[in-house]
């Protein structure tokens, strides 16, 4: 037998470890996939005690296990939760203690709009079962919040939009939280600015705002997806300030407008829902100051006509005092008789008392009496008198200033409404339109022209700018009979 013969095949292969065989496959597997992207339906979800996710990503024949670690959690757009179509990205790597191999994911996107409305879906009647929609949890807005709350983002059009509104309707202080409206950021600061405004002290150094107004504009459902996560309708259901969801545009439709208390089309219309306007309040007040001074005179006429009739039926003067002034002639007459026995019986009155009296104690009587009305004496003063008369003085002066500044603040708001009114009348005639470079046509019969083959027709055409009137063609021949024209309406010009 040749001694270089194997006598048994294999025995000169290498031998190696599990360990090392283990390494080997996880070496390979991540040096020839490196970073990947996976699509799939989740299935089983598990998240253990240490907060590291475990999950699967499966299709109709196989299945891949994915791992997601704790620090990896918090930065997912969107949490893989057991039926969810989803595309996943991560790095394939194999774990040799059990001799497997997993996909660890950082990043998890829902794969297509239809399972984004599945998932909302799912979401809403979850949160509808545990009352947070529920009419009666929603809080009434304040009429005139004197500090505004917007959470949205400083930069773009809507938070310019809000501002300007505010500022057209009735300005207010507003306090501004900026946060991300999309992305992976934005659900987990709409929902830290909530609850930090929910936080300060009313009144203190940053007052608590008495409104809220979460906003964002218009997008597709990927972009405004961070205000269906469930961690902002829970932020936005559990605030004690009102709080109104501006989100999207009037057809968009998001979580945390169905747990808000009011949810507005637009951001602009979130602004004229905060504030009423201004000037109506203005308006408004003056009106009712009208009416109030009209029923006051109305109430004193009618008053004053119903003394007048009931003093009619009131019987005169003199019959009156007849039936009195009788009983006193019968008594008069009795007068002297009676003074008579009224003396007669006192004097013997006053003799039986008189009896007992001695000059001793009639002095001694009559000291006590003059020490008593000098003691009450001492203590009449008129000071009581001079400080009732001054106080009395004092607010009779206060009166008088107030009656004086309520007439002067009166005249000036009734100033100011005539001057307004002025202007709108300005702004509404045709005659400013003129000025802005539009014109009126009219035919030779000084018809009104709107359209360019009514021209056509017309033999001469008489066109009014703002400085005058310009004859075109033929002279224009306008009929007696014929009414005046009414001024154009803004659509009549061009």
């Amino acid at each position: 037998m040749d001694l270089l013969d194997d006598p048994q095949p294999g025995q000169n292969m290498p031998e190696f470890t599990v360990s090392e065989i283990s390494g080997e496959v996880k070496r390979a597997l991540e040096s020839s996939f490196g970073r990947i992207r996976v699509r799939g339906e989740v299935g089983r979800v598990f998240q253990a005690r240490s907060g590291h996710l475990y999950y699967d990503i499966k299709d109709d024949r196989n299945v891949l296990a994915c791992t997601t670690w704790k620090g990896q959690v918090a930065t997912l757009s969107v949490v893989p939760e057991e039926g969810l179509e989803v595309v996943v990205t991560g790095r394939l790597t194999a774990f040799g203690a059990q001799s497997k191999y997993n996909l660890n994911v950082d990043e998890v996107a829902v794969a297509g709009q239809g399972a984004l409305m599945a998932l909302l879906e799912k979401r809403k009647k979850a949160l509808e079962s545990e009352g947070l929609f529920a009419p009666e949890h929603k809080l009434p807005l304040p009429y005139l919040p004197q500090i505004i709350g917007v959470i949205t983002s400083p930069q773009g059009a809507v938070i310019r939009d809000i501002l300007h509104r505010l500022r057209d309707r009735f300005p207010r202080k507003v306090l501004i939280w900026p946060v991300a409206v999309q992305g992976a950021n934005c659900a987990p600061e709409v929902a830290r600015a909530i609850d930090g405004f929910n936080r300060l002290t009313p009144g203190g150094a940053l007052p608590r705002p008495d409104l809220l107004i979460v906003a964002r504009g218009g997008g597709s459902i990927e972009d405004l997806w961070g205000f269906n996560e469930e961690i902002v309708a829970r932020a936005a259901a559990a605030s004690q300030i009102p709080l109104i969801s501006a989100v999207g545009h009037e057809t968009d439709t998001t979580l945390i407008d169905f747990v808000s208390d009011r949810r507005a089309p637009t951001p602009t219309a979130a602004a004229e829902m905060a504030v009423p306007v201004r000037l109506e309040l203005l308006a408004w007040t003056g009106e009712q100051g009208a009416r109030l001074s009209r029923a006051a005179s109305d109430a004193v006429q009618r008053r004053a006509q119903r003394l007048r009739d009931l003093s009619r039926a009131l019987p005169t003067g003199e019959s009156l005092f007849s039936v009195p002034r009788q009983r006193f002639d019968r008594v008069a007459d009795k007068l002297d008789s009676a003074l008579v026995t009224g003396v007669q019986r006192r004097r013997l009155r006053l003799t039986e008392l008189s009896a007992p009296l001695r000059p001793t104690s009639l002095r001694a009587l009559v000291t006590a009496r003059r020490d008593r009305l000098a003691h009450l004496g001492s203590r009449l003063s008129p000071r009581a008198l001079d400080r009732e008369i001054a106080a009395q003085g004092d607010r009779l002066t206060r009166l008088s200033d107030r009656l004086q500044a309520a007439q002067t603040t009166r005249v000036d708001r009734l100033r100011q409404r005539l001057d307004a009114t002025d202007r709108l009348r300005e702004t509404l005639g045709y005659k400013a339109t003129l000025a802005r470079g539009y014109a009126v046509v009219r035919d030779d019969q000084g018809t009104l022209l709107t359209t360019r083959a009514e021209a056509a027709k017309a033999t001469a055409l008489q066109i009014e700018f703002a400085d005058g009137t310009l004859d075109t063609g033929a002279a224009p021949v306008r009929s007696a009979s014929k009414p005046k024209q009414k001024p154009p309406e803004q659509g009549s010009l061009f």
